[in-house]
């Protein structure tokens, strides 16, 4: 049976075996982004219960909050390249070594985020064109979701971890307790005390009646819970990255050289999301003119669409470890073929989620909101944006292998370029005419023309050439 490992120690792999580990690490990367968008859509379908302004207030503030959310993830991503890397070449104290850095920066890094986030919650609404009925409740659900990036950067970090090391399970099935919690907790939060019958036994369910602020609370006690479970298998269960004996004691301090690496992996990373959630942004205050109806519908088309894109995630992420693993045992070839096989598999994958959305959408729609014109509306963007799918696979499970070989920038120019030259001009010429369906319009020839330069570069082999490293001499430089 393909195991990681068989990477590591320069085994030589049948085409078989090498879709046999892509498929071992990909299903279960794939649950766990599917887990995350799922607690996403039930936040949002309960929130869509108490009616438009609260979904509004919520929508306005998603393309925020991914920026913060995204901007301490992609830091992480620094630190467990790295590990890839060394688990790769077998340098397990090593990979210690950078995991024990990486526990202190990115808190850190979290820390001011938070920090950030805190001092903007108040304006940042008004910032973004929304109603006064909207910005009290916007500001709050923000402000609860900042004020812990510190621990949910910890489950980034380690999530990221567990997967560079070749674990998907854990971090899948953790993933899963989350959306299990948030559904708790939010019927609990969200609610009050009221009335409901479960087998024909009428009962009264106990209930805070927080509104927003319990989806936001709801939500965050979950993330919470399983940062640290997350952390505690990271740093003590899991083989070759296990902090136990002498290995907790080491130091903990930053080096120079594993901080200078991370920022040439993470900061253009980092930039490329900063600019591309400010794109998003931006299409906020397009859509925020159109009304309180766009830009709930808005808001729930998103999440919706998150449902079919995720597994592409999900397969980046598969597609980082295996590169990442190939890319530090120096096995080129190998890296080349992963490539290869995981983009072939997203654009699969995801083009039968996109044929799903288009015939789902109105269904999708009407367990987010019982308001119908939302629900409509919604739905016909959906449709819209399900012929973009198999492209947009391409981009993002493209982008997780040149990832793992550490070439960061140019994907990241090609990212943000796309959006802000293609996306963001169709967009602002679309939307006084056509309203949110030209938003969608626009997003979705964006997704297609981002996906065909993805395969360009991924067919000229440049992301691969340019970031060769020596290696000692009785390494294999293939197979």
């Amino acid at each position: 049976m393909a195991d990681i490992r068989q990477i590591q120690d320069g085994e030589h792999l049948t085409l078989r075996q090498q879709v046999a580990l892509t498929a071992k690490l990909s299903v279960p990367a794939i649950i766990a982004q599917l887990s995350t968008i799922l607690m996403q859509y039930i936040d949002a379908s309960m929130v869509g219960r108490l009616g438009s302004d609260p979904s509004a207030s919520v929508g306005l503030m998603n393309s925020s909050l991914w920026m913060f959310w995204g901007v301490c993830s992609m830091l992480t991503m620094g630190f467990s390249v790295q590990v890839a890397h060394r688990l790769g070449a077998k340098d397990g104290d090593g990979a210690r070594a950078v995991l024990r850095q990486g526990i202190v920066a990115c808190f850190i890094a979290g820390l001011l985020m938070a920090c950030i986030g805190i001092a903007i919650a108040a304006p940042l609404p008004r910032w973004l064109g929304g109603d006064e009925a909207i910005a009290a409740g916007a500001s709050t659900y923000f402000l609860v979701f900042v004020s812990a990036l510190p621990v949910l950067t910890m489950n980034y970090l380690a999530g990221g971890m567990l997967r560079c090391a070749g674990n998907m399970k854990v971090p899948g099935m953790l993933n899963v307790a989350m959306c299990l919690l948030d559904i708790v907790f939010n019927f609990f939060f969200i609610f009050p005390t009221r009335p409901v019958e479960l087998f024909g036994i009428g009962m009264q369910m106990p209930g805070l009646g927080l509104g927003i602020l319990g989806a936001a609370l709801g939500t965050v006690a979950a993330e919470c819970i399983i940062a640290g479970v997350m952390m505690w298998y990271l740093c003590r269960r899991q083989a070759d990255l296990a902090l136990r004996g002498i290995e907790a004691h080491k130091s903990y301090r930053p080096t120079r050289a594993v901080l200078a690496k991370a920022a040439k992996i993470a900061v253009p990373m980092t930039a490329e999301h900063i600019i591309f959630c400010g794109a998003q942004i931006t299409i906020t205050i397009i859509v925020a003119p159109l009304g309180v109806v766009a830009i709930a519908a808005n808001a729930f088309a998103v999440t919706a669409e998150s449902l079919c894109y995720m597994p592409g995630f999900g397969i980046g992420e598969a597609a980082t470890t295996l590169c990442g693993q190939s890319y530090g045992a120096g096995r080129y070839g190998l890296v080349r073929r992963f490539c290869h096989l995981t983009t072939l598999l997203g654009i699969g994958i995801m083009t039968v989620m996109g044929l799903i959305m288009y015939l789902c959408a109105p269904a999708m729609m009407a367990i987010m909101t019982p308001v119908d014109a939302i629900a409509s509306l919604g739905a016909e963007v959906l449709r819209i944006e399900a012929w973009a799918e198999p492209m947009y696979a391409a981009s993002i499970v493209a982008y997780g292998a040149f990832v793992g070989v550490g070439d960061t920038l140019i994907p990241a120019t090609m990212n943000f370029g796309s959006i802000w030259l293609v996306r963001i001009p169709l967009a602002a010429i679309m939307a006084p005419t056509m309203g949110l369906q030209g938003v969608w319009l626009a997003m979705c020839a964006e997704l297609v023309f981002r996906g065909l330069i993805f395969l360009w570069r991924m067919r000229t082999g440049k992301w691969l050439k340019a970031h060769r490293i020596p290696q000692p001499e009785g390494l294999p430089l293939e197979a």
